[in-house]
């Protein structure tokens, strides 16, 4: 297994996946200034928020965005997804909370050109229990996020399976929130909470929050419920869902045991396929919003959010 690990971390073969990709993931690059925020957030664990962040991130770096991920689940699984051992990373993100140490150093090169990260490991589950004395604790995410937003295009938080006070920081400083999804029926029930959630955060503490998109994922076509729940879904989120659903594949669960992203480990399996579409969808509207063509839709209210079905 260490052999192939090897040769699958080896900078020529690396350096090979990412031309592919870049051709496969061409799209037009929308790159702001400062960086794009964008928290993945479900409380409900085990619904691809991590796969998510790991394979959009490396696909907005291969076409030449400038990316930054922050790992913010005591699980550390966005840091081991690059082959990055978490046990070894003394200065990670709880450090910077906790200790004050700057983002500038921890940040961590990753095995994708254009990629950084902030390394996390089991350290940051106390994060929560220290930060609940200190002044503004909602906002310290936010302070040392602004130190380094000028170096990077887009930041992507992969939030931990919860809405306590880490997520709570991650949407208080983000500009958008990505919404992974499993279809299935308790995925409902935890929709409707984090919405609630959502509109919560926007009217105390970050006004101008924004749904990004939410994204279908281990999606099996061949299941009934599948599709009355993405029925259910897209009914009443609308556009807000991407039309890209990403399906459940062993191609994507066997990548972070090897230290590589699913869309470098197999660029053409289905789950790969899918979120390079995804990522491509993603970009052409955050395009679309930038030039303007959606200022109509930007500019009005955000209409309320109707009752999910939940039985």
């Amino acid at each position: 297994m260490s052999s192939i690990n090897n040769n699958f971390n080896s900078q020529d073969f690396l350096a090979k996946r990412q031309n592919k990709l870049v051709s496969i993931a061409k799209s037009p690059l929308c790159k702001t200034t400062p960086a794009r925020i964008i928290a993945c957030v479900n409380q409900k664990g085990g619904v691809g928020k991590t796969t998510t962040v790991v394979n959009i991130a490396t696909a907005f770096a291969a076409i030449g965005a400038r990316v930054l991920i922050i790992d913010f689940d005591p699980q550390g699984n966005a840091t081991s997804a690059f082959g990055i051992d978490k046990r070894k990373c003394q200065q990670n993100i709880y450090s910077a909370l906790t200790e004050g140490i700057s983002i500038e150093s921890i940040k961590v090169k990753t095995n994708i050109g254009k990629l950084d990260i902030l390394p996390s490991n089991v350290d940051l589950s106390a994060a929560e229990i220290e930060l609940d004395d200190i002044d503004n604790r909602e906002f310290v995410l936010k302070q040392h996020i602004a130190s380094v937003q000028d170096q990077y295009d887009y930041i992507f938080i992969d939030c931990p399976p919860s809405l306590g006070l880490l997520t709570i920081n991650a949407l208080a400083c983000a500009n958008s929130i990505l919404i992974p999804v499993q279809c299935e029926f308790y995925a409902l029930e935890g929709l409707s909470h984090l919405l609630k959630t959502y509109q919560a955060m926007k009217r105390n503490f970050n006004k101008n929050l924004e749904i990004e998109g939410v994204v279908l994922t281990m999606y099996d076509k061949r299941c009934d419920q599948t599709h009355n729940i993405e029925n259910e879904i897209r009914s009443f989120l609308g556009d807000k869902v991407y039309n890209t659903v990403v399906p459940r594949n062993i191609k994507l669960s066997e990548a972070p045991s090897y230290g590589i992203p699913g869309i470098m480990y197999d660029l053409i399996c289905s789950g790969s396929a899918a979120y390079i579409a995804l990522a491509k969808e993603m970009m052409l509207k955050i395009s679309s919003n930038a030039s303007g063509k959606n200022n109509t839709n930007n500019n009005e209210k955000e209409k309320p959010m109707k009752k999910v079905k939940t039985a």
